[in-house]
């Protein structure tokens, strides 16, 4: 039986486009372009994620790669992306007050740096969470089975009970390798929610 549901945060909760970040810069079309190439999904973006690298220490070593006129941007993109006005995907905070209502616990897990817990309050639906992990608080990522495993243990969770939505298949594989079932979030409610209920969980249809 199901009595938590999990989630991911960017491409679940949120949306998570570099492009809209480098945009609200006002770069040229060259200088954007760099800029997406250089700093997202870069070595140091997934080790500040990780935790094992400091942000001001992966802005220093991605600036070492731009050029100055791009400095400013390459910080504004590591430590501020976040204060611009936060995207949330439509419709998932209505799902997640029903799941809520419905007595399931609600529970983020996400790969994300630590400035997650300075933001994660605007995000609608915020007010249901029972508890969240952060990659970079625990210097593991998804799909390593061991960030499952510290999610269980933390919150006193059982694996089969419960039901990870991502917007990523490796890690659905990945929670499924450690026994807990999920599902890939392709923005389409329908589908979703027909998981869910296949899942043993009374969502109403779309």
């Amino acid at each position: 039986m199901i009595r938590n549901v999990i989630f991911d945060m960017g491409g679940v909760l949120i949306d998570w486009d570099p492009s809209v970040i480098v945009a609200r810069l006002g770069l040229s079309p060259e200088d954007s372009a760099l800029l997406r190439r250089e700093v997202f999904g870069c070595l140091e973006w997934v080790a500040m994620d990780h935790g094992i690298m400091a942000q001001r220490e992966g802005c220093e070593r991605i600036c070492r790669r731009l050029p100055p006129r791009l400095h400013e941007a390459v910080s504004s993109c590591v430590f501020d992306w976040w204060k611009a006005p936060l995207c949330p995907i439509p419709g998932m905070a209505e799902l997640i007050r029903e799941l809520k209502s419905l007595g399931l616990g609600i529970y983020l897990l996400s790969n994300a740096a630590s400035t997650l817990h300075e933001y994660f309050d605007r995000i609608p639906a915020s007010e249901c969470f029972d508890g969240k992990l952060v990659s970079a608080d625990v210097r593991l990522l998804k799909p390593q089975h061991e960030i499952f495993e510290v999610l269980f243990e933390r919150f006193s969770l059982r694996p089969e009970e419960c039901f990870f939505i991502d917007d990523n298949a490796l890690n659905i594989d990945g929670a499924y390798a450690v026994g807990m079932p999920g599902a890939v979030f392709f923005r389409d409610f329908s589908r979703l929610r027909s998981e869910l209920r296949a899942a043993g969980i009374p969502v109403r249809a779309e």
